[in-house]
Formats: C-alpha cells, sequence, structure tokens
C-alpha cells in the first residue's frame, strides 16, 4: 500500500492540472468583464472625451496644415485591444470640417471648406478613458483596424441605432 506521503504530489499535481485548465476561460471571462465595464465607462465619459479631443486635435495642425472648423463623431465604436499590452483603445470615426484660406489677389480672400474623414483614438488608462487628441486621417475604425492588424485586435464593436 503506497504511503500517505505520495498523495501530496498527486494531489498538487492534479491541483495544477485543475488551474491550467481553468487559466484560459478564467481570464478570457476576466478581459469580457474589463471590456463590459470599460463600455459603460466610454459612455458616461463620451461627452467630455469629444471635448477633450477636439481642444487635443485642433490646435495640433502645423502652420502648413489647415484649421479645423468643426469635427463631428460618429455614435458607432469600435473597441480594441493592443496585441502585446493589453491596452484598451476605442475608435470612432470622425468628419473634420477644414477651413482652407486662399488668397486670390492682393485684397481679395475667398474661405473654402474641405471635409476629410478620419478615426479618433481614445484609450483606457486604468479605470478611466483618455484621449491625446489623437486621429488617424483618411482611414474610417474598420479600415484603422486592419491597417494596424498586426498591433491591435478588435474586441467589440457597437453600430450606431439609425432608426432614431
Amino acid at each position: 500500500m503506497p504511503s500517505a506521503w505520495l498523495w501530496i504530489p498527486v494531489g498538487c499535481s492534479l491541483i495544477a492540472v485543475v488551474i491550467l485548465l481553468m487559466w484560459r476561460p478564467f481570464q478570457a471571462a476576466a478581459r469580457e468583464a474589463r471590456l463590459s465595464h470599460a463600455r459603460k465607462e466610454f459612455h458616461k465619459q463620451r461627452e467630455w472625451l469629444e471635448v477633450k479631443f477636439i481642444s487635443l486635435a485642433g490646435p495640433k495642425a502645423k502652420p502648413d496644415m489647415l484649421r479645423w472648423s468643426n469635427c463631428e463623431f460618429d455614435d458607432s465604436v469600435s473597441y480594441v485591444r493592443h496585441r502585446v499590452t493589453g491596452e484598451l483603445r476605442a475608435f470612432v470615426a470622425v468628419t473634420v470640417a477644414l477651413e482652407d484660406i486662399t488668397h486670390l489677389g492682393s485684397s481679395t480672400t475667398e474661405l473654402m471648406s474641405n471635409v476629410q474623414a478620419g478615426t479618433g483614438v481614445f484609450r483606457l488608462d486604468k479605470d478611466r478613458w483618455v484621449t491625446d487628441g489623437q486621429v488617424i486621417l483618411n482611414l474610417s475604425p474598420n479600415e484603422a483596424i486592419r491597417f494596424y492588424q498586426s498591433d491591435l485586435e478588435m474586441v467589440g464593436q457597437e453600430m450606431a441605432d439609425r432608426t432614431a
């Protein structure tokens, strides 16, 4: 009959196997709970984030670039996770109206407006969403995710309700 001391390593081995088998589902559930909480927080903070985004992104334009006259945000949000750091980000489609002042002679100035589409980037810093005013011009959120697919993976998407 085996000694009672042999049951200790067998018991530890069984516990280790159970932990290894449960690790991935536990990790996935924790990530899903974090994403759900992050989505709720994004919606709570969204209005403030948009104002902050415009205040940071608009003045970033270089002197040779066009000045922003307006920025509109789509209601849809794509959530992505950085593959290495695990950082969550929210991508929102933006439409930026740019002003171009063209001189047509010595005293005539014509104001022309053009519109440029892009993606506003927001990131989750601990439990608070922040923005650096980063905009990815000429790419929709889905195009930006495909372009950066080696670094980012989509983890969620909320489509705008167009019926309202």
